[in-house]
């Protein structure tokens, strides 16, 4: 009995001692982990220093809910969004045309929104049939949409409070053709839209200017650039379109990024973060597997990139053979599964 209850004593001391070293250690393990993500939490301008955001455009389904979808991905690639980018026209509907609709909010709650908005109408609601009404970069440029849509829009974005990306008629250069109007006006458009925005006191608003980072489109881009006052984030739009647009030339992922990155960098902005702001591959009916190589050679590829602070998937089949882009299944879908779980894809994703 007294070397039992020695023995208990004993035993008694060992664990206190022990639950001691474990809370001490767990401490430890805290501290580091708050210090890291004290480290890696995101700047002014959402650019997380420690790696880069994790984001995808899904499209409304049949019942026009946004969240559902969003919430199905997910589940599909095993891990919550840091970005979601949708898409606005400016018909001031509640479809399309009206910033951080309710289903924005409940998905901003715990991920970041990057909005989309384009100096157009939508012929059909959520640009189903991808046809649309030009406002023109002139009558932007000139206050002609600031009663009826800016400034309604800017206001909702303020009362939010949280801070958003906002890219205003991304791939402008694509826009010229359509168009929409000269470089000359878009840029008065763009800074119009930026001071209006200041003037109503938004301040939570990181402004993205995109274009489609198409080396082919080079005057035109060098054109179109606001001036680094105007910018936060430099968004680019590249792809492996291979069939879809009858190309003979399958690109990896750096081969379809890198081209529009390097040109961004020299001639544009050697500072600003980049925003792969839609980037996606079609598939090889001959080789399905290349698809999951596509993306699961992302991570790799990444710090080679190192200004490239968001990757942002286009998850929407376009028009055309060969042109379904998500990834959705197959070879795809584990892919681009196995990339997103990179911890340079698991940042901590601010609440305000």
């Amino acid at each position: 009995m007294t070397r039992r209850r020695t023995g208990g004593a004993r035993a008694r001391l060992v664990t206190a001692l022990a639950a001691v070293g474990a809370l001490t250690a767990g401490i430890g393990v805290w501290s580091v982990l708050a210090e890291d993500e004290d480290r890696c939490a995101p700047d002014a301008v959402l650019v997380a220093p420690c790696g880069a955001w994790w984001g995808a455009y899904i499209p409304y389904d049949e019942d026009s809910s946004l969240t559902r979808p969003v919430y199905a991905f997910e589940k599909k690639i095993g891990r919550r969004l840091d970005l979601v980018y949708t898409y606005h026209d400016m018909s001031g509907s509640r479809a399309d045309g009206e910033l951080l609709t309710p289903d924005e909010r409940e998905l901003g709650r715990e991920r970041l929104l990057m909005l989309a908005w384009e100096s157009t109408v939508w012929t059909k609601k959520h640009h189903a049939d991808w046809t649309e009404r030009q406002l023109g970069w002139k009558n932007v440029a000139a206050g002609r949409y600031d009663a009826s849509v800016i400034d309604p829009q800017a206001r909702r974005i303020k009362e939010y409070g949280k801070r958003v990306f906002l890219s205003f008629d991304q791939e402008a250069d694509f826009r010229i053709p359509e168009g929409a109007g000269t470089p000359e006006e878009y840029v008065a458009a763009y800074r119009h839209l930026h001071d209006r925005f200041a003037a109503l006191g938004v301040t939570n608003v990181v402004w993205v200017w995109t274009v489609s980072g198409w080396t082919g489109n080079a005057a035109q881009m060098k054109a179109l650039y606001p001036g680094d006052a105007y910018v936060d984030w430099i968004g680019m739009d590249q792809y492996n379109y291979y069939l879809c647009h009858e190309s003979p030339e399958w690109l990896d992922f750096g081969r379809s990024q890198r081209p529009g990155y390097d040109w961004l960098r020299k001639n544009v902005s050697d500072d600003k973060p980049i925003m792969f702001s839609e980037f996606s591959t079609a598939p090889d009916p001959e080789r399905p597997e290349r698809q999951r190589d596509w993306y699961r050679a992302i991570p790799d590829a990444a710090p080679t990139l190192p200004a490239a602070r968001a990757y942002v998937h286009w998850n929407r089949a376009v028009p055309g053979p060969g042109c379904d882009l998500t990834v959705d299944s197959g070879p795809a879908l584990d892919g681009y599964r196995i990339a997103g779980r990179a911890p340079y894809f698991r940042q901590p994703v601010p609440d305000r």
